[in-house]
């Protein structure tokens, strides 16, 4: 579980992957997932990265910072199940701690998939926290 800081509390698991391309560093497929999820445990299988993480907050303040929590949002309903959503993101992007949704057709080099799997507060909930819904591109309820 974690506190936000300002009582929100999750427990979520956040499962991490790309793969490495003959043409790529692996260090810089491990840069691209933990710039955006810093505290993950990050293993490399061959020509994959994949990871586990259960803090998001880094990819949340990205999301405020960049002004895209309409486009988030979007993507994670589009995305979600009764137990979570995932998403793709460019591996470039996320290299430089940015997030830039793949959408259509997969990158040349691959991209970062992201499955994650919310215990608390509900997928919806934790969708609201992550990326909570705008006006004007401000959040409606926006943090305390």
């Amino acid at each position: 579980m974690s506190d936000d800081g300002r009582g929100v509390v999750y427990s979520v698991d956040v499962e991490i992957s790309a793969p490495v391309r003959p043409t790529e560093v692996t260090d810089r497929v491990v840069d691209a997932v933990t710039g955006l999820f810093p505290s993950a445990a990050v293993e490399t299988h061959g020509s994959r990265v994949t990871a586990t993480a259960h803090d998001v907050e880094t990819l949340r303040e990205q999301l405020f910072e960049q002004r895209i929590l309409d486009t988030a949002r979007t993507e994670f309903l589009r995305n979600a199940t009764a137990d979570g959503f995932s998403f793709d993101l460019k591996k470039q992007a996320a290299y430089e701690g940015k997030v830039n949704f793949s959408v259509g057709s997969p990158d040349e080099l691959g991209d970062v998939h992201v499955d994650v799997r919310v215990r608390e507060p509900g997928v919806e909930s934790f969708i609201d926290y992550l990326a909570p819904e705008t006006e004007d591109g401000q959040p409606v309820d926006p943090p305390e």
